[in-house]
């Protein structure tokens, strides 16, 4: 259900909700070729594609966030500081709570929320013990090495306005996607590890405000990434809800 469609009169409908579901977007600058609400697109886009036979209750879009240093400097992004959303999500969550839904799903299309995800889950739940969040990155909800069964050849296609997250705005709005013959590509980095690590960089290599073999991305390629994250996050939806 879409909480926002909820009546005045029928809030005991929105009260039997199994758990509720907060899209974190950005409102940020990801390339020549892509929208500046790329992340309010992937998120809304997955809110709405979760098993409606779960009982979930999706809310409103979360549409400005903070933003890194890199896209900072280009114009289109607009960042708010951390503290801000921290405090915000918060505020929204413990909201959610008192509505009596006590299970949240933060459902996340934008790198930069990432941090500030575990730190509201983690606070919230320290004053509500009964509550339990699921955080949900949609572009983990796919395995890494299927790019080349995806179609994408010499590259994984991740990365900020990569080919792997336009195909997939693509999937869901091929009609803001618009990648030219002349826009550059920027072949990847070779990894620091095979470990998972966090690099931070103010300008990163490979990097005009979006990275990747942009001429890859595709119609094709993004509803393959949709529907294998769809099956895989309603499959770990529902063992959450299980266990």
């Amino acid at each position: 259900m879409n909480a926002c469609d909820i009546h005045g009169r029928d809030l005991k409908t929105l009260e039997q909700a199994v758990f509720a579901v907060v899209p974190l977007g950005s409102f940020e600058y990801h390339g020549p070729h892509s929208p500046l609400g790329t992340d309010i697109v992937l998120a809304e886009g997955f809110a709405n594609v979760i098993d409606p036979s779960l009982g979930g209750a999706v809310f409103p879009t979360i549409p400005y966030t903070a933003c890194p240093g890199k896209t900072n400097k280009y114009k289109g992004t607009i960042p708010i500081r951390p503290i801000i959303i921290q405090e915000y999500l918060i505020d929204i969550t413990m909201g959610i709570i008192e509505q009596g839904i006590k299970k949240i799903i933060l459902l996340n299309a934008h790198d930069g929320n990432m941090g500030v995800s575990r730190t509201v889950a983690e606070y919230v739940t320290g004053k509500h013990t009964d509550a339990s969040f699921l955080l949900i990155n949609w572009w983990q909800m796919v395995d890494i090495n299927a790019a080349a069964e995806i179609g994408f050849e010499g590259t994984k296609g991740r990365g900020h306005g990569g080919p792997y997250e336009m195909s997939a705005v693509k999937a869901f709005r091929p009609d803001l996607v618009r990648v030219n013959a002349d826009d550059e590509e920027f072949k990847e980095v070779p990894p620091l590890s095979s470990y998972p690590y966090i690099l931070v960089e103010g300008t990163p290599k490979a990097w005009d405000g979006y990275t990747g073999l942009i001429q890859q991305t595709s119609y094709e390629k993004g509803k393959k990434i949709v529907e294998k994250a769809t099956a895989n996050m309603n499959e770990l939806i529902k063992n959450w809800l299980e266990n």
